[in-house]
């Protein structure tokens, strides 16, 4: 293995050796992946794949009060669901690891020490106590707080003597002014003089942990990343950046800022809501392309069809399509009915594939036996869950909502039950008549039916009341016609014949 100090250099050079695109997404484990989170990984891995470059997954965990146990597993997971392929990573293969920033403090202590060396960075002692009566007097000042700079003045004298006193200190960098605008991907040219409104930042803590801003930037540089798309929140800290980029005489990347992504009324997203976690999406219901294309929608970055029909676009057409100079540099507004529509729509795509169908079967009947675990009756066919999905299909939104209790119907069978309203000849006048009607819908159905009891002098109510309790045992519930049409011909004809008494069937003719 190549020891540190070879190993740095080593990658000291790395990133001028890549000729292609490569990006990363670097979240915190301090909790469940989110829309916003979800949305910076999104375009990174659309960036990379519409330009043939490799995506990578840093966890960046310097902060290790905030870390939250199973958090980075979670993430990991929750990108792969949503079809977010990962190059390099935590488990996964890639030459410039580790991908872990905890696993990482040698190579920042080195870098550390070239920016002491060359004099850009130096040792802060003041206490707690000192910088918080900093900030109280900024704030009664009515100012904003920043740190006054004091040890940058310390001699070399008065810092070893702290050091041979073993006095707790941390590293600062020497903020400079930086007069060159940053030439944003999304905004264009934006600037900001961080030296005007701050003190020297932390890079080192106390506890020899990096800041953020700090192990942002080497790991960057050192893993090869050509260019950086994130939040535009952290457009503000991009002047810090690419000064600790020219301290250490480094090329900066490219930097691209995403606009805020908003509720639909414009307020801003908030970790805080309980329904903007990928978890909460993924246990409503909705499938990941229906989320996918619902976040992109709102975002920009596709050639905008004016009229066009509502398109659900696999992750290599969005890949393919995808133009980092389309993306909006307003807030992206989201739309949660659309996001129903995308899914519907997924839903529909599914049922088009022999091996997706068959997945969104077992789907179901997962779904089925686990709201209904106490029925044995349960009619789990292929063929009738088919059926089932396919006049579902542009009516419902989530699979969940097949399982809701007024459409039990559907899984549940009625037990034992007989259906003496009717004569054994009725009965099997009914099904003769049901057999031979070829347009199993509602409206039709309903014609047949009404006419039906006429032709044989029943009550209409009663009659309908009777079959009602023959196809489902319920009470109450779609109308009878509907379900029939919901169950389909051939469910309906079976479950009519069980409900049939025994003499109705010695007279059963063959249809």
């Amino acid at each position: 293995m190549l020891k540190i100090n070879q190993r740095f250099l080593l990658r000291h050079f790395l990133r001028h050796a890549h000729n292609k695109v490569r990006v990363r997404f670097a979240p915190s484990p301090t909790g469940h992946l989110h829309l916003g989170g979800l949305r910076t990984a999104l375009y990174n891995f659309l960036y990379a794949r519409h330009l043939g470059g490799k995506f990578l997954l840093r966890i960046e965990d310097t902060d290790q009060t905030r870390l939250v146990p199973g958090a980075s597993e979670r993430l990991v997971e929750d990108l792969r669901w949503a079809g977010i392929e990962i190059d390099e990573g935590p488990g996964f293969e890639g030459e410039v690891g580790p991908y872990v920033q905890s696993h990482r403090r040698e190579i920042y202590s080195k870098a550390i020490g070239e920016l002491l060396q060359n004099g850009r960075a130096y040792r802060c002692f003041c206490t707690e106590r000192r910088l918080d009566l900093l900030r109280k007097e900024a704030l009664r000042t009515r100012q904003v707080p920043r740190y006054d700079n004091k040890c940058r003045h310390l001699t070399a004298t008065e810092t070893e003597a702290l050091l041979a006193k073993g006095t707790p200190h941390c590293i600062r960098f020497k903020l400079t002014d930086h007069e060159e605008p940053l030439e944003d991907l999304i905004y264009g040219s934006v600037h900001h003089n961080v030296s005007d409104t701050e003190g020297d930042p932390v890079v080192m803590k106390s506890d020899q942990f990096p800041t953020y801003h700090f192990a942002n930037v080497v790991d960057d540089h050192l893993m090869g990343i050509t260019h950086v798309l994130r939040g535009v929140e952290w457009q503000i800290s991009t002047t810090k950046h690419l000064l600790l980029y020219k301290a250490f005489g480094w090329q900066p990347p490219k930097f691209g800022h995403l606009p805020l992504l908003v509720n639909a009324d414009g307020t801003k997203l908030s970790k805080r809501q309980g329904d903007i976690g990928i978890q909460h999406f993924r246990q409503r219901g909705y499938f990941p392309l229906a989320l996918i294309n619902y976040v992109v929608s709102a975002g920009g970055g596709f050639e905008h069809r004016t009229n066009a029909k509502q398109q659900l676009l696999s992750m290599q057409e969005l890949g393919e399509q995808f133009q980092i100079e389309r993306v909006n540099s307003h807030p992206s507004r989201l739309n949660p009915e659309l996001l129903d529509d995308l899914n519907r729509l997924e839903i529909g795509k599914r049922l088009s594939g022999k091996e997706s169908r068959g997945e969104l079967v077992k789907q179901v009947q997962d779904l089925v036996k686990e709201a209904y675990p106490k029925h044995s009756n349960l009619d789990l066919a292929e063929d009738h869950i088919l059926d089932v999905l396919n006049w579902s299909s542009q009516r419902l939104t989530l699979l969940q909502d097949l399982t809701s209790s007024k459409l039990s119907f559907l899984w549940v069978k009625p037990l034992d039950f007989q259906l003496k309203e009717l004569t054994p000849q009725q009965l099997n006048n009914l099904l003769k008549e049901l057999h031979s009607h070829q347009d199993f819908a509602k409206d039709p159905l309903n014609v047949r039916l009404k006419n039906f009891a006429q032709t044989e002098h029943l009550k209409f109510p009663l009659m309908m009341k009777a079959l009602r309790a023959a196809l489902s045992g319920l009470k109450e519930g779609p109308g009878v016609a509907e379900m029939m049409e919901i169950l389909g011909k051939a469910v309906t004809l079976e479950r009519l014949k069980e409900a049939m008494p025994q003499e109705s069937l010695n007279i059963e003719q063959k249809i």
